[in-house]
């Protein structure tokens, strides 16, 4: 790895010491509009009041407020991990204060540490759920307490507050939570993990926060002792855990889908930070090994809804995806990590994939309603969820406000406020932009360059971004540009020439002068892709997809009551008209019959009078952007169509 420093470290939720490329931060790049800027902006005004109200609502923020005034454990309210709630708001509202002061805000964040710090003991203990009169002992059940998951939420909120500005106490009370993990946990105390990995991720951005080593090297021993088998067995097994085998010795992404991610995470944490390139090719390869075969169209992760867990290879059924949010997150997390490490552009591929089409899909237009798990085929129409109740986890069929497990709604508030610092990387040699949307770019390389750039665009409406060089530079530096392997062809213009590119990274080298442009031309055109064959739930289908969108048939577009009805002819090529692209489709051949199973149906109709071919003229079928289903009312769904 060849090391790239920085003079700021300010709003980067990640920050390696060694790196090939260098994120930028909040104050570094600013989304101005476009998709993704509604996206902060409804997420600002609406989203985070209204987690805030839940907490509230639920008791989740009173657990605080009732450990200080002595009426737990009967006062306790949520499940054993709602404090981890609290903390993500936490930092989500610490992002969004570093995109956009805001003194309203900012109060209400102070407020609310204040009411966490009230509860954290001499050694740095902080639980609601543990370690009082009634409750379990401190650290008793490992497997299911999320002491340390939660510990993890709360040390990475401290660090935006760190990368932000503003009052410290969140601060002060993050590092004697992490001094007390490091004096429980280190080399010579409780050889253990916790079965949610979260705190391998956090240790590691706190060291690179303060300059503490011991946090760095607290999180390595967690990573290490994975796959130790000290976690008791469940019925789902360790793996369930990432208990069953050590992290350098795994293939592929197991298990639990969110553990799994923030693990690699943490991992590549640790990678990036020992020199650790051993450590770095093993996540590598399971990575490589879960997108080839545990990943459906959207980028979601996880097909088994028992223990949100990866299926085996190829088990990708999109009736009972479970793709959970946060899974999608911790994709991101894990992919964006990677792309620092090495450069790669197929890294960038994945973030955009997973950004438009889960965690884009979770929440309503308003902001305040949420997916938790993110089905590929909605058979039946949905119910609208009570607006004042609580859902079962997972157990919505349309977007609910909130779930009895509502770890999906902070999660994507914490990654929608620090979006931007996901947009951009600088090398010694020049300017990275790995996604896409109106922005400014106001940076320097590590040489001290000053590097400033607008970026135009209305992707991914069109596949035209223009970079718009502000300033004069007194030496040559390059703009390097993400060409997306789903773009069939792409052109790049610069100084009057005009070329093809390749998926993959396109370059434009200059001693650059205020006003020079470079533009980008992406093949945002609809386009049919089909399924490894080894996918049977899939096999005989084909999906739409328009730039990085996956596309959807919704029944309420339909001409059919149910899309479930609908088959497909991808021989008739696709259109765009009005704002979305139309296929050419039929009805099923299928009717009722007393036995779905009848025989040589390719000889003619059978006794029951089931016709054999597609049945009727063909009629238009409407397809839209996945993410943006079910905003319009219950309706049925699916993303893989049979074909004619």
């Amino acid at each position: 790895m060849t090391t790239t420093t920085s003079r700021s470290t300010g709003g980067r939720p990640v920050v390696p010491s060694s790196s090939v490329l260098r994120p930028l931060g909040l104050d570094e790049v600013r989304i101005t509009g476009g998709f993704w800027a509604d996206r902060q902006e409804t997420n600002r005004a609406a989203t985070l009041a209204h987690i805030e109200h839940w907490l509230e609502k639920e008791g989740w923020l009173g657990n605080f407020d009732a450990a200080v005034e002595g009426r737990l454990p009967a006062a306790r309210r949520g499940r054993e991990f709602s404090d981890s709630e609290v903390y993500k708001l936490l930092e989500a509202m610490a992002w969004e204060l570093g995109r956009r002061p805001d003194d309203e805000l900012d109060a209400r964040f102070d407020a609310i540490v204040r009411r966490v710090a009230a509860v954290q003991e001499q050694d740095g203990y902080l639980s609601t759920m543990f370690g009082r009169p009634g409750q379990g002992d401190r650290y008793s059940d490992l497997e299911w307490g999320h002491e340390l998951y939660c510990y993890g939420h709360l040390i990475q909120a401290a660090v935006a507050r760190a990368r932000t500005g503003g009052d410290q106490l969140l601060v002060d009370v993050a590092r004697r939570a992490a001094d007390h993990v490091c004096a429980t946990f280190g080399p010579d105390g409780r050889q253990e993990i916790c079965g949610h990995a979260e705190i391998e991720v956090a240790l590691a951005e706190l060291s690179r926060v303060t300059g503490e080593r011991r946090y760095l090297d607290q999180a390595a021993l967690f990573v290490e002792r994975h796959g130790n088998g000290t976690l008791r067995d469940i019925e789902f097994g360790r793996s369930y855990f990432q208990d069953d085998q050590p992290v350098r010795e795994a293939t592929v992404f197991r298990g639990h889908a969110v553990r799994a991610n923030y693990l690699a995470a943490g991992a590549l944490d640790v990678a990036a930070d020992a020199g650790d390139h051993g450590l770095l090719r093993a996540v590598a390869t399971q990575w490589e090994n879960t997108v080839a075969r545990r990943t459906y169209i959207t980028g979601g992760q996880g097909s088994h809804h028992q223990d949100e867990a990866f299926g085996e290879d190829f088990v990708l059924p999109p009736d009972r995806a479970y793709a959970e949010t946060c899974a999608g997150i911790g994709s991101i997390m894990t992919s964006w990590r990677l792309l620092l490490a090495t450069g790669e552009a197929r890294y960038a591929d994945l973030v955009e994939r997973t950004l438009f089409n889960v965690v884009a899909t979770s929440p309503a237009h308003d902001g305040t309603s949420f997916y938790y798990t993110n089905t590929l085929h909605q058979r039946v129409p949905g119910a609208v969820a009570p607006a004042d109740v609580a859902s079962a986890r997972a157990s919505s069929s349309l977007r609910a406000p909130w779930f009895e497990v509502s770890c999906c709604p902070p999660n994507v508030a914490r990654t929608f406020a620090s979006l931007a610092a996901y947009f951009a990387t600088v090398d010694e040699d020049g300017l990275q932009v790995h996604q896409y949307a109106d922005a400014e770019i106001r940076t320097t390389l590590p040489d001290g360059t000053p590097v400033e750039v607008d970026v135009h665009t209305d992707f991914p409406d069109s596949g035209v971004v223009t970079f718009r060089v502000l300033r004069d530079a007194d030496r040559d530096w390059s703009l390097r540009v993400r060409v997306p392997a789903w773009s069939a062809s792409a052109r790049l213009t610069s100084g009057g020439e005009t070329w093809s590119v390749e998926p993959g990274t396109a370059e434009v080298r200059r001693t650059f002068l205020a006003g020079d442009e470079v533009r980008l031309e992406l093949d945002v055109s609809p386009r049919v892709v089909t399924a490894d064959d080894r996918i049977d739930a899939v096999r005989g289908c084909v999906a739409v997809e328009r730039g990085p969108e996956v596309l959807c048939a919704e029944s309420l577009d339909q001409t059919v009551d149910d899309v479930a009805e609908l088959v497909i002819d991808p021989s008739v090529p696709l259109r765009e008209e009005d704002g979305v692209v139309v296929a050419s489709g039929r009805r099923t051949a299928s009717t009722d019959r007393a036995w779905p199973y009848p025989e040589n149906v390719s000889a003619g109709p059978d006794d029951q009078g089931d016709p054999t071919g597609p049945a009727g003229e063909p009629f238009d079928v409407v397809l839209t952007p996945y993410h943006d289903w079910a905003n319009r009312g219950p309706s049925t769904m699916r993303i893989w169509l049979p074909t004619a």
